[in-house]
C-alpha cells in the first residue's frame, strides 16, 4: 500500500517535529522523511532514526514535498511561512503546530501561494521537556489536535486535508475543527493560563524556601506533579504569550477574580460550592 505522503519535510526537528515525525513513520512505510533546522540537530535526529535525511537550506528540504509539517517557535513560524509557502510545491499540503492561530494564520493568508495548501493546526500534546532528547513516539496518543477551518465544511475538504485526517488517526490524535479566534480565547484558559499560574507559584515558592529548604523538602507528588509545567523553558513560551496577550490578560483577570474571592472567604463557610465546582470540572476532564 502507497503512503499518504510520499516525501514529508520537517520544519523544525524538536518536541513537536521529531515526534510527530517518530509517531507518523508506521503509516508512512515507504515515504521519506526529510528535516529543516540546524546542522547539529539535524545530524542527531538522523542519528536517531527521527528523519531519514537533513538539509539546512529550507529550498532543498522542501523540494518534492507533498507534506510540510511546520514545528517552529510562534514567531520563527510566522518569519518562515512566507518562504515555506513560495518553494512549497502546487500539490503540497503545509501545515503547522504553533501554540497560537490568529497571528500565524493571518501570516499565511498574507502568503501568495503556487497552489499549495495551508491547513492551522495545533497538537495539544507535549511534556515539560524540549528538544530531541525529549520525542516521544506515543505523544499524540488519545491527544486533542486542533485544526483551523470551518466544521461545516469538514465533508467536502480537498484530498490533502483527507489524508492528514487520516495521518493523525494513525498516530492517536483527535482532531477538532474551529476558528482561530475561538482557539486563542480556549487556549488562553486551559494550557497559557495554568502554564503562568505554575510560574508564578514555583516564585512564590521559591521566595518562601528557607536554608533548610523548608518548604520545598516537605512537598508531596501533588506539588511535583503541578510544578512539571514549571519545566517549560521560556524560549517556548515567549512567542505564545506575545501574540495572545490579549486573551491571556483577560484570563489573568478572571483568575486574580477567583482568588480575591476565596481570600474573602477563608473565614467562613463559603468554599464549599467552589470545592465542588471544581470536583465536577475534574470529572469531566477525566471523562473526555
Amino acid at each position: 500500500m502507497n503512503p499518504p505522503f510520499s516525501r514529508v519535510a520537517i520544519a523544525g526537528t524538536g518536541l513537536i517535529g521529531g515526534s510527530f515525525a517518530l509517531a507518523a513513520r508506521p503509516a508512512l512505510a515507504g515515504a521519506r522523511i526529510v528535516g529543516w533546522d540546524k546542522p547539529d540537530v539535524l545530524i542527531e535526529a538522523q542519528a536517531r532514526g527521527v528523519i531519514d535525511e537533513g538539509h539546512a537550506a529550507l529550498a532543498d528540504a522542501l523540494a518534492g514535498a507533498d507534506l510540510v509539517y511546520v514545528a517552529l517557535p510562534v514567531g520563527l513560524t510566522i518569519e518562515r511561512l512566507p518562504d515555506i509557502i513560495r518553494l512549497a510545491g502546487p500539490g503540497a499540503l503545509i501545515t503547522d503546530a504553533a501554540s497560537t492561530k490568529r497571528a500565524v494564520c493571518a501570516a499565511a493568508e498574507q502568503c501568495r501561494s503556487t497552489g499549495a495548501r495551508f491547513l492551522g493546526g495545533h497538537p495539544m500534546a507535549g511534556n515539560e521537556g524540549s528538544g530531541l532528547a525529549a520525542t516521544d513516539a506515543a505523544l499524540f496518543q488519545g491527544a486533542k489536535y486542533a485544526l483551523i477551518g470551518d466544521p461545516e465544511q469538514r465533508g467536502t475538504v480537498d484530498a490533502r486535508v483527507q489524508k492528514f485526517l487520516n495521518l493523525l488517526a494513525e498516530i492517536g490524535a483527535r482532531p477538532m475543527w474551529m476558528d482561530a479566534a475561538t482557539h486563542d480565547r480556549a487556549v488562553a484558559l486551559i494550557s497559557h493560563l495554568p502554564q503562568l499560574l505554575s510560574i508564578a507559584l514555583a516564585s512564590v515558592a521559591r521566595e518562601a524556601t528557607d536554608q533548610t529548604g523548608l518548604p520545598l523538602t516537605l512537598a508531596g507528588r501533588g506539588l511535583r506533579d503541578y510544578f512539571r509545567l514549571a519545566g517549560s523553558p521560556y524560549a517556548m513560551w515567549r512567542d505564545i504569550v506575545l501574540t495572545n496577550t490579549d486573551n491571556i490578560d483577560a484570563a489573568l483577570e478572571k483568575l486574580s477574580q477567583a482568588i480575591e474571592h476565596l481570600r474573602a472567604n477563608l473565614r467562613q463557610r463559603e468554599l464549599e460550592s467552589e470545592f465542588a465546582a471544581a470536583n465536577e470540572i475534574y470529572r469531566i476532564l477525566k471523562n473526555l
